[in-house]
């Protein structure tokens, strides 16, 4: 039975642009379809979690992270009583906007677009499904729901500060809201989003021989899952017992996010969707020990394999890629194609903003492609 605060598809907000309802979907899993049928999601294939994406076929991209997510998601939101369909839906959008070569690509194009509003990855989903993605006869962007637009825009919290220039421009004509936390669903996205990567990291960092089983047996949370492990299975294959510990350890963050968020739901007693954006507080959370503990864990991840001296080469190599490619297309537009250099006429701030859209676009092989056709005189065009 649905909670009283989970979000219901009979009281949405709507779309954008009017459009009947479907006869047998419900307006968030028409959401979902709409999203997993974007040429952007499908990009996804080819952009980088940590791993370059053509560095193994093992390593997690920005896709089988999303559907990781996406996976956690629905268990959760049905577990708590919420709208399934809704929190996948956000689960499966909340990456569309990475740039190619992860974090690195973020942070490159946030340097290079700083005078001009900067670089934001949730603002960049939010006019990728507003805006980029031009299929649809009647609107530009997907059409979806505001709810799950709010789910993109703010999933990990109200937006405080200064507004990236896409949020801002799009909440201009819809208002998003963006001074209030998402619906518990989106929130469900948001903390199924950190449960996903903080496995998956682990797992990666071990196949890549960057660390090794051992080394995380000092760890919390991840230790006592090692011991649990070698208690039962004493000799276990080395590949089998890295995957019950992995196992364990996921299912330990799944647990303590049900646990604490039964009781947060309990103790602030919302009665509808409505009164969870107005908490002041998230209601889907980790636990105060588990949170801490976890941030132990990053911090060995940061040192043993964010900042690594094999990833730390090839960061080097994509934020020259992010950087030199976009003075080039800035500088000289028809560089681009046809339905991106259309922005020569425009201003620098406005043409800047083109650029990066379409260098966000970008796969990580193809950004790579298209910086060696440029700068390699030996290649052809």
């Amino acid at each position: 039975m649905p909670a009283a605060f989970a979000t219901s598809p009979a009281i949405s907000r709507g779309r954008l642009f009017a459009e009947e309802d479907s006869t047998h979907r419900s307006c968030y899993q028409r959401d979902r379809d709409r999203i997993i049928h974007s040429s952007a999601f499908r990009r996804l294939k080819h952009k980088t979690q940590v791993f370059v994406e053509h560095e193994g076929d093992y390593y997690r991209t920005r896709l089988t992270h999303s559907i990781e997510v996406a996976q956690v998601a629905r268990t959760l939101a049905r577990t708590l009583g919420l709208n399934e369909e809704l929190a996948e839906a956000v689960a499966l959008a909340h990456d569309l906007g990475h740039p190619p070569f992860g974090h690195t690509g973020e942070e490159a194009l946030q340097a290079v677009m700083e005078p001009w509003g900067g670089f934001d990855h949730n603002a960049q989903a939010l006019t990728i499904v507003t805006r980029l993605e031009a299929h649809y006869a009647e609107f530009d962007g997907l059409n979806l729901t505001w709810e799950t637009l709010e789910g993109i825009a703010k999933h990990n919290g109200p937006v405080k500060g200064e507004v990236p220039a896409a949020l801002a421009d799009y909440t201009a004509r819809h208002d998003l809201e963006l001074g209030t936390h998402a619906s518990a669903e989106a929130q469900v996205a948001a903390i199924s989003d950190d449960i996903a990567y903080n496995n998956h990291d682990l797992a990666d960092g071990l196949r890549a021989g960057l660390f090794s089983l051992e080394d995380l047996r000092a760890l919390p949370l991840i230790g006592r899952c090692i011991a649990e492990v070698d208690a039962r299975w004493p000799g276990l294959a080395p590949a089998r017992r890295e995957h019950e510990a992995l196992r364990r350890f996921f299912g330990l963050l799944v647990e303590d996010v049900l646990a604490t968020s039964r009781a947060r739901i309990a103790e602030h007693d919302p009665k509808d969707a409505a009164a969870i954006r107005h908490l002041g507080v998230p209601v889907v959370r980790f636990s105060e020990a588990s949170f801490a503990e976890l941030k132990v864990i990053r911090e060995f991840l940061y040192h043993r394999m964010y900042r690594h001296w094999t990833v730390q080469r090839m960061r080097r190599k994509a934020r020259a890629v992010v950087r030199e490619l976009f003075e080039m297309f800035l500088d000289a537009p028809e560089l681009m194609p046809p339905e991106w250099n259309a922005c020569a006429g425009l201003g620098t701030g406005a043409r800047a903003r083109v650029v990066s859209d379409y260098i966000a676009g970008m796969t990580d092989r193809f950004a790579l492609q298209e910086h060696r056709k440029l700068t390699d005189p030996d290649v052809r065009a």
